[in-house]
């Protein structure tokens, strides 16, 4: 059976920087995951004393507080930074954009419409620098029957699919007379998403590696099976099946952005040993 990686697949610039971050901020803590990979994190934690902290009242006895990348409520942000503690921010830049362009629209008086899972960090970080009221939409049924006024300002969570963001922004734009569009989803996860969908064309099965709890991964799943029906999603190499492959010619492998290499490579590995 032939493996044939993604053309663009794994680590973004801001998962890379993140982690850069974190390394050399020995004996710190991250507010919440740095990223969203368990065995990423854990390696930052054996390694480097670098911990993890889901509730800000738990930093108390903590001098250095690391921002994750998705970004943080900007409420908490302004707490931690009023705390003396050294304050380390790893938000993607990426993601910092769209917290900027909704702040300033919502300043301006623009309905804001943030396109994105509403429980998703990121997506909480980006709501709360808005200064009215943000519609959250995960699809266009969600804006039917809503009155969003005369002028909308529209940004999307970085990861999600361009094909869904454009059904949200034509719907505005042929309902509300003034529409700001800013396309904030991250060129590496549009790459990512172009080379998954190439490649699960001419693949019989796709293995997506990543964090089950990360939105890109899920992306890349869904996107290859819209090619591929034999395509899964595995964290590590202790999740493969042997009967996944069983007649297959072509394995495809792509990851998301928060997966570092070593673990690709060695899932690349297991399945080599089980197409043996």
């Amino acid at each position: 059976m032939e493996i044939k990686l993604a053309e663009n697949y794994g680590f973004c610039f801001g998962v890379k920087r993140a982690i850069e971050i974190a390394e050399e901020s020995k004996d710190a803590s991250t507010y919440g995951p740095l990223i969203h990979n368990k065995e990423e994190i854990n390696r930052l934690e054996k390694n480097f004393n670098v911990t993890t902290t889901h509730e800000i009242d738990e930093l108390e006895n903590t001098d250095k507080v690391i921002i994750r990348t998705h970004g943080i409520v900007k409420d908490e942000l302004d707490v931690l930074e009023k705390s003396g503690k050294e304050i380390i921010n790893a938000t993607c830049p990426f993601v910092t954009k769209p917290q900027e362009i909704v702040q300033e629209m919502s300043q301006k008086g623009y309905k804001v419409v943030i396109f994105g899972d509403e429980n998703h960090p990121e997506v909480k970080g980006v709501k709360s620098y808005a200064t009215n009221k943000p519609l959250v939409v995960m699809d266009v049924e969600d804006l039917r029957n809503v009155y969003l006024g005369s002028k909308v300002a529209v940004v999307s969570q970085t990861t999600r699919k361009i094909k869904e963001f454009l059904k949200i922004t034509n719907f505005l734009i042929e309902n509300v007379k003034e529409v700001r569009i800013f396309n904030t989803i991250c060129n590496a996860t549009f790459e990512n998403q172009e080379a998954a969908y190439n490649l699960s064309k001419d693949a019989d099965i796709m293995i997506v590696i990543g964090g089950k709890n990360s939105s890109n991964t899920k992306q890349l799943l869904s996107i290859a099976k819209e090619n591929c029906k034999d395509s899964y999603l595995v964290e590590t190499e202790d999740e493969l099946e042997e009967e996944w492959f069983e007649n297959k010619k072509l394995c495809g492998i792509t990851a998301g952005a928060s997966t570092p290499d070593w673990i690709i490579q060695n899932i690349i590995q297991s399945i080599r040993n089980i197409s043996v």
